[in-house]
């Protein structure tokens, strides 16, 4: 019942039916609508991996890179934003990582968010739990990506984070492409939609890397996709071991991004 309702309000002009019913209930009703659907067509598999090459690694990889389009409105992102732009403006962004891994960041982590923002992000850490997340690490990581910056491809450290990370788009669109570790053929490219969330879980978190794209590479459907500067709130599960056959991820540590160099402490 649940997903037909979905299905109902996903097709139908329902603010036309909220005439008469009271304010709260249509802006929940439409709040439910507008997140509890991801989005497969944002997720597409590159033609270098052919259909019947792996299928069932094609088809895993597919369900477990998810994309919410329009997942907070645009009165929630600027709310974030105002509540990050007094700390960012302190930093500066970096050019020249330690591990050479991200390029153009500037980056810190946060526990204490206002009331308003604070109900953002339950709803991200919900919708997270929704797909099979547990617990998750108490604090958010604000990744501040300038607009020549990029993420080259790594595949988040098990020492870091465990089987689940959700991240929230804020300020630009970008590009990210996740490619198999050992069948380098085997590439999947995702549209991170500005206000949109991503979740990625299972075969897409372990057996693959995963970049966000800029410059020239920034592409997605054959045209270019202007990059500006992006914000992303991250949200992790906490570290475990990790699944039978996961790559080992520890020697060197590949995903040092989220860390900082060893004389540079995230405050």
């Amino acid at each position: 019942m649940r997903l037909l309702t979905f299905s109902f309000l996903k097709t139908c002009k329902y603010k036309k039916l909220c005439i008469g019913l009271p304010r709260r209930i249509c802006s929940v009703t439409e709040t439910e609508a507008r997140i509890a659907l991801r989005d497969p067509s944002l997720v597409e598999v590159n033609p270098s991996w052919e259909p019947n090459d792996e299928p069932a690694l094609r088809s895993a990889v597919v369900r477990d890179m998810q994309v919410y389009p329009d997942f907070i409105t645009e009165h929630e992102e600027n709310t974030l934003l105002l509540e990050l732009e007094p700390v960012l403006r302190r930093m500066r962004y970096e050019f020249d990582h330690w591990d050479n891994a991200i390029q153009g960041f500037r980056e810190t982590e946060r526990t204490q968010w206002s009331a308003e923002n604070s109900l953002v992000l339950s709803r991200v850490r919900a919708q997270a739990a929704g797909a099979g997340a547990g617990a998750f690490l108490p604090h958010v990581h604000v990744l501040d990506l300038a607009a020549a910056g990029h993420i080259r491809p790594h595949v988040d450290a098990v020492r870091f984070c465990g089987d689940v990370i959700a991240g929230l788009c804020l300020a630009s669109s970008a590009v990210m492409q996740l490619v198999h570790c050992t069948h380098k053929h085997m590439e999947v490219n995702a549209l991170l939609a500005r206000r949109g969330l991503y979740i990625m879980k299972g075969v897409a978190r372990y057996s693959f890397t995963h970049a966000v794209l800029g410059g020239a590479e920034s592409v997605w459907r054959g045209e270019a996709l202007p990059r500006r500067r992006r914000v992303a709130l991250i949200v992790r599960t906490p570290p475990h071991a990790p699944p039978p056959g996961a790559p080992a991820l520890d020697a060197p540590p590949p995903d040092q991004h989220t860390q900082t160099s060893p004389d540079k402490q995230i405050k």
